[in-house]
């Protein structure tokens, strides 16, 4: 086969491959999907919204969280702290310190307790934020402290825990003032009062339950 029949064969290959490649070229740009700046399916009449980054939703006020508080949702949440505290009057120490009459009482207020350096140090009394704040994380509120426990995330569980510790102080402060003026309905004869409330005069404290500092 001369020469001039190889140029031949490689001409037609050469050829054949741009064929190709022509095709591809044009395949491609027909096709041609453009990228959407939002993604999944479009719902006629209903505005697409960038979610990527959007913020989480805030919590609500302490004081409204305890205007509609549950006392006794929070001596069910304090069962978690059971195996470290007691909450009723002249309850024993345990891992942690008897947390009768906390709320509104300065800190490392338990006599014959060891609490740590950092909570003997750290001054001032446990106000409602200051037990919300010691809740949602005690490391991160004092940090050096013995608590081993991690805290409660949900906001709301927080509220009614400070409410049920409440109810088990003497001389508790009043009430943030969206919790004190939030109406409450006096109970009928024979009924508990409603959550929240202090107990009567002369009544038994609040059932034992629920978490709170310990150094």
């Amino acid at each position: 086969m001369d020469s001039f029949e190889w140029n031949k064969i490689a001409g037609a290959v050469l050829f054949a491959f741009l064929v190709v490649m022509g095709i591809r070229e044009v395949n491609s740009i027909v096709n041609h999907e453009p990228e959407v700046a939002v993604k999944g399916w479009q719902v006629p009449g209903v505005e697409a919204t960038e979610t990527a980054g959007a913020e989480a939703p805030k919590e609500e006020p302490l004081a409204v969280l305890l205007a509609k508080g549950s006392a006794d949702n929070g001596a069910k949440v304090f069962k978690k702290c059971m195996a470290c505290h007691t909450v009723e009057k002249g309850g024993a120490n345990k891992v942690g310190p008897n947390l009768y009459n906390t709320v509104g009482n300065h800190f490392a207020h338990m006599e014959g307790f060891p609490y740590s350096e950092p909570v003997k140090a750290h001054g001032g009394t446990w106000g409602y934020d200051e037990l919300n704040q010691w809740l949602t994380s005690p490391r991160a509120y004092i940090p050096g402290n013995k608590m081993g426990f991690a805290g409660l995330p949900d906001a709301q569980d927080r509220a009614d825990v400070i409410l049920y510790m409440r109810a088990n102080a003497e001389n508790a402060p009043p009430l943030p003032a969206a919790a004190a003026e939030a109406p409450a309905a006096a109970p009928a004869e024979g009924e508990a009062p409603a959550d929240g409330a202090a107990p009567a005069e002369g009544a038994a404290p609040a059932a034992p339950a629920a978490p709170a500092p310990h150094g």
